[in-house]
């Protein structure tokens, strides 16, 4: 059974990994990056916490052992379905079975303004971009012409209050708090502002309402300054515009308020629902195909627990991925015992600052905030990372930023920003 997948995230990772070595599949992994990304972390290295490596690791790499995983750094163009044939910028790629893990991208909402001026954070080459716009806007508050200047250079503005917006905004202001004003001692960090705008009622709005009230009072004790029931309706590199007409001068705006699956031309529009995402039957199998799947944010899977479809989040993602390998195996089995799919719900979590986490446990009920939910958090995600070298590397760092309240990565590539001009 020859296998292509698009996509090494979570679940086309785990799906690969599952199918490694296994008698009876030859497959194919494709994806545009040549490294797995651990999305969780990217806004550490985003506030200069985490170098971009420690929380890469190369495809290849992954399967230097395997005698059937072939990775291709290939960008999909189109999928011809009734030639079971894959398009892409390196060649064609014939399958018995196609797989998109092609995972998510941000979602502007076709808001051009947003779209070219705001931050977007779902690679890790967005997340280094955006740390070098965020310390490069302190170097120009240097030299700043007047005090408008200065306060839009020093006021950031993330807008989304889920997890990635909570702990961007808790990250930063750890900066100020600890880093920026030894870093730049002629600026007055007290005139620094950290807005957090939410469109619901409540940050954290997927997890429990302890949840939810805990990451405000954190975020308050850290001065950010969290305003909710506010959409943010434009952004034009200095002003930020919401539906209620209130303004907010800013020269940096990080955007965190939504993601839409990454869905490859070739697949029937009318399988696509809100969110960009792909209709599947409870085999992970997209409807009206008999041979094509989804798996992980790109899937639109309806339950009974999820009549809305399942959270777009890495577990998922990495249940459906293990799901799919063993259905597969059966099917090249010609056996008939195959099982549907059903999320099970570890549990959520967000870190908003130093010492500062919360964690939901839906089996046994259980809130843990504070210090305690903190070392869960860190603990966690260190076990996910792929790599025991990463592991080191993001562990010493989280040390040695614990011990000095400082990070040592704030480094700007003046050119990746400003080339030279050519006449």
């Amino acid at each position: 059974m020859k296998v292509v997948i698009i996509g090494g995230g979570f679940g086309g990772l785990k799906l690969a990994r599952s199918l490694n070595n296994k008698a009876g599949f030859e497959i194919y992994l494709l994806d545009k990056y040549n490294y797995h990304q651990f999305q969780p972390l990217f806004y550490q290295v985003a506030t200069a916490g985490l170098d971009a490596s420690n929380i890469s690791f190369p495809l290849r790499k992954v399967f230097h052992k395997s005698n059937n995983v072939h990775f291709r750094m290939a960008e999909v163009k189109e999928i011809i379905s009734a030639e079971n044939k894959v398009l892409t910028d390196i060649g064609e790629f014939t399958y018995d079975v196609l797989v998109l893990a092609t995972g998510a991208d941000t979602n502007f909402f076709d808001n051009q303004h947003l779209i070219e001026n705001a931050f977007p954070m779902k690679s890790t080459v967005e997340a280094v971009q955006l740390r070098h716009r965020l310390i490069l806007n302190f170097e120009d508050a240097l030299s700043a012409k007047n005090e408008t200047e200065l306060q839009r250079l020093m006021t950031i503005v993330i807008v989304g209050g889920g997890p990635t917006g909570v702990e961007l905004s808790g990250a930063i202001a750890d900066m100020r708090r600890f880093v920026l004003p030894k870093d730049y001692p002629e600026l007055d960090f007290s005139k620094m502002k950290i807005y957090l705008l939410e469109g619901s009622p409540k940050t954290l709005g997927a997890m429990s309402e302890k949840s939810s009230d805990d990451s405000c009072k954190y975020l308050e004790r850290l001065n950010v300054i969290v305003v909710t029931n506010t959409i943010v309706k434009d952004y034009d590199g200095k002003v930020v515009t919401m539906q209620n007409g209130e303004t907010i001068e800013s020269a940096m705006v990080i955007w965190a308020a939504g993601i839409k699956g990454n869905v490859p031309a070739g697949i029937n529009k009318d399988l696509i629902v809100r969110g960009n995402r792909i209709k599947v039957d409870r085999m992970n199998k997209v409807l009206d195909f008999e041979n094509i799947y989804a798996i992980g944010d790109v899937a639109y899977m309806e339950t009974e627990k999820y009549p809305h479809g399942h959270p777009q989040v890495a577990s998922v993602a990495i249940q459906q991925g293990k799901l799919l390998a063993y259905n597969l195996r059966r099917w090249e089995m010609k056996s008939p015992h195959v099982e549907e799919f059903e999320y099970y719900d570890k549990g959520t979590m967000a870190t908003v600052g130093r010492n500062l986490a919360v964690v939901d446990i839906p089996k046994p009920k259980l809130h843990v905030k504070g210090f305690l939910a903190w070392l869960m958090w860190m603990g966690l995600h260190l076990v996910l990372l792929l790599g025991v070298k990463n592991r080191f590397a993001v562990f010493s760092n989280w040390i040695y930023n614990y011990i000095t309240y400082d990070q040592n990565l704030r480094l700007i590539f003046k050119e990746f920003y400003r080339p030279k001009k050519t006449e």
